[in-house]
This record gives C-alpha cells, sequence and structure tokens, in this order.
C-alpha cells in the first residue's frame, strides 16, 4: 500500500510515517501535488518473511518444465 503526504504533514508526523513504513507501506512525500520523495523499508537480510514472499513471486513467474526436461536435467553435472 502506498500513501501520499505533503512536506508539512511529513514533518510533523515523521515518527508516525517511519512506524508505517517498517509496518510494510510506502510513503510519497510530495510538495503541492508533485511527489518528490519515496520512504520505503530497508529490507534486512534477516527478514525471512520478505524473502519468502519474494521466492513465491518469482515461482509464479516461472515457466513450469515437462516431465521429460527434469528427467533429462536429472543426471546433469554427475561423473
Amino acid at each position: 500500500m502506498t500513501t501520499t503526504v505533503k512536506v508539512s504533514e511529513a514533518k510533523t508526523h515523521l515518527s508516525e510515517l517511519l512506524a508505517r513504513v517498517e509496518a510494510g507501506e510506502d510513503v510519497i512525500i510530495a510538495r503541492g501535488n508533485d511527489p518528490i520523495a519515496r520512504l520505503s523499508r530497508i529490507r534486512k537480510e534477516t527478514d525471512l518473511q520478505l524473502l519468502v514472499n519474494e521466492v513465491r513471486v518469482a515461482r509464479d513467474k516461472a515457466l513450469l518444465s515437462s516431465h521429460d526436461e527434469l528427467m533429462s536435467w536429472r543426471g546433469e553435472g554427475r561423473r
């Protein structure tokens, strides 16, 4: 989810906005109607749930392999 806030609101409510970013929300800061910055969470290497979600998205995008392809790869790399 993404929220857009004005610069003055961002200055007034920075701590609250950072808590929302930590929870996974993106925040766009705008001057008038023009977006000028984005606050987004910095992923930690130990953030397992984000990693699991990324793997699920990648798996959903991957092409399915046929049975014949799997069997042909079975012996690859063996001597």
